[in-house]
């Protein structure tokens, strides 16, 4: 379950850039100190106003070796652009792409008329992430964000992370038995929960925010480009002003190149 109340979102974000990081926990590089790392940021976590929902989602919470492995095993950003986009399959995507816009054309023209993002970008992200909504992942989100919080590698990332993950489950928006993606992303075009918090966004007007669901993970996705800096009109290829929101998605330049490239396919310009 994913739904957020709407007006909810904007006081969570506020509550949390509010929030200052833990410092106390002492982050390890392998299961032995995880069940001591999590009394220590369960107390933190209490100590910024997190509830007893939260506080119980995270001690239930289990090291992930899955999520670690999958943290280190990121080796298709190292691979051309060419191969790269043969591997995630952009002829497809492209082609699937172009139907499903002309299939949807209502839901992908309020959504540009709104956040002023065409369809190419967005379609292209909901492929490459999760195959159209076809696989969300089935990691639980929860000890997948507390494991990488935990970890050495990107703590104080993961750590805002949790704190939201957190925060989502104290709203009823998350709890100990929602599932997605093995860094913690959920829902259709696969967001952080702190990415929830700051641009999940009501695509089908029921009054809540379910990104499970193809209309609010759309909108909130052009929410989330509408947020990095996406100009109305202005190009998104390299070197266009639109390219600089896309880079905001993903950190890789091969997975910013093909959501540009392979979204100028589905858009046909």
């Amino acid at each position: 379950m994913m739904y957020l109340r709407i007006g909810v979102a904007a006081s969570l974000a506020a509550a949390l850039a509010l929030a200052t990081p833990a410092s106390a926990a002492p982050c390890g590089n392998t299961a032995a100190g995880f069940e001591n790392w999590k009394a220590v940021f369960a107390r933190e976590a209490q100590a910024r106003g997190a509830g007893p929902q939260a506080i119980s989602a995270l001690m239930n919470t289990t090291y992930s070796v899955g999520t670690i492995r999958a943290d280190r095993g990121q080796h298709s950003f190292k691979l051309s652009l060419d191969q790269f986009m043969a591997k995630r399959g952009a002829a497809a995507i492209a082609a699937k792409g172009r139907s499903l816009k002309a299939a949807n054309a209502a839901l992908f023209n309020a959504i540009e008329k709104r956040y002023g993002v065409p369809p190419g970008p967005l379609l292209t992200i909901w492929g490459m992430e999760t195959g159209f909504g076809s696989f969300m992942g089935n990691q639980p989100t929860v000890s997948a964000v507390a494991t990488l919080a935990y970890d050495c590698r990107r703590p104080e990332y993961f750590t805002d992370q949790l704190y939201a993950a957190l925060e989502l489950v104290d709203r009823g928006v998350m709890s100990s038995q929602t599932r997605g993606a093995m860094h913690g992303e959920v829902g259709q075009t696969q967001f952080l929960p702190k990415n929830i918090l700051l641009y999940g966004v009501d695509g089908d007007g029921n009054g809540v925010v379910n990104l499970n669901t193809k209309a609010d993970a759309l909108a909130s996705t052009a929410n989330f480009l509408k947020g990095h800096g996406w100009i109305r009109g202005a190009g998104y290829q390299p070197g266009e002003p639109n390219f600089a929101a896309i880079q905001g998605w993903n950190a890789a330049n091969v997975y910013q190149q093909t959501i540009a490239i392979v979204g100028k396919r589905i858009d046909g310009s």
